[in-house]
């Protein structure tokens, strides 16, 4: 069984930082991508960042150059430093990643999803 887990959610005033992470646990050989998706009330879950387990990355236009995402392969966790946060970045982020099981690689990667984590933004 794979979960992940993320933290480092809460409130923050408008310019400061968090730093979100998710730890994947459980039957896992390795992770390919990972990444983090917001989703605002009543607005659709849209991707923000992605990491390959090479390190190549992608991020949303609207927070290139104030988030970073990163991972530590070992540790199969990924992280989402959020600089220079916005009340737009207020959303709920979920981490998601593709999964190879252990036993199971045959199927190739599984996706799977995190809980998400509260990120508020206060002006």
């Amino acid at each position: 069984q794979v979960r992940l887990v993320e933290s480092g959610g809460g409130l923050v005033q408008a310019g400061g930082s968090l730093r979100l992470s998710c730890a994947a646990s459980g039957s896992i050989l390795s992770i390919n991508t990972m990444g983090w998706y917001g989703q605002a009330p009543g607005k659709k879950r849209e991707l923000v960042a992605t990491i390959t387990r090479g390190g190549s990355t992608n991020y949303v236009d609207s927070v290139k150059g104030r988030f970073t995402i990163s991972r530590d392969n070992a540790k199969n966790t990924v992280y989402l430093q959020m600089n220079s946060l916005k009340p737009e970045d207020t959303a709920v982020y979920y981490c998601n990643a593709d999964v190879i099981r252990r036993g199971l690689a045959y199927l190739g990667d599984y996706n799977y999803w995190g809980q998400g984590t509260q990120v508020t933004v206060s002006s």
